[in-house]
């Protein structure tokens, strides 16, 4: 089944997937490029407790630039979605959880990261609009099934990553 979107609805897509994603891979850029680079991304990830430090900088680094930019563009957009919500998992629970919801509390809550994660989700869910790459080259995902790609595999990749490298720091 083929969904037609209104001008409005298009823009307003496209609008969301640009912001998102051009914010997010600019943010893995920064991990890469930006003050104390990806040594200082290795650092500050050993000090929460990740294991292979120097690998999850590089890996956290791609990935948000990597699904930032699928889902600027609208490319495969169920799965630039589960891996922006994959990253805000991450970043919720072992960097902002703790701290509280407001991001203006010292070492900044997690409601930034959540509103990144909602609207992957939100964009994940509907599509990424007529005036996408998937919309050119025909890739849809039909009816509940984008929602359920999106979540499980973000939600799920998220999860299976800290279980696999996450050992927080006991407070001494």
């Amino acid at each position: 089944m083929e969904v037609s979107y209104p001008s409005q609805l298009n823009l307003g897509l496209l609008i969301l997937r640009l912001c998102l994603g051009l914010f997010l891979a600019y943010h893995g850029y920064n991990k890469v490029f930006g003050p104390g680079g990806l040594a200082g991304t290795s650092g500050w990830f050993a000090s929460m407790g990740m294991k292979w430090p120097k690998w999850q900088a590089r890996l956290a680094a791609s990935t948000e630039i990597g699904a930032g930019l699928m889902l600027a563009v609208g490319l495969l957009t169920p799965l630039a979605a589960a891996g922006v919500i994959g990253i805000m998992v991450v970043a919720i629970y072992t960097a902002h959880g703790k701290v509280g919801f407001f991001i203006f509390k010292p070492n900044q809550g997690w409601e930034y990261c959540a509103t990144i994660l909602l609207g992957a989700l939100a964009v994940g869910t509907i599509g990424a609009g007529d005036w996408s790459v998937d919309n050119a080259i025909d890739f849809s995902v039909p009816g509940w099934n984008s929602l359920v790609i999106t979540a499980l595999l973000g939600i799920g990749g998220g999860i299976l990553q800290m279980l696999i490298s996450y050992r927080p720091v006991k407070a001494s």
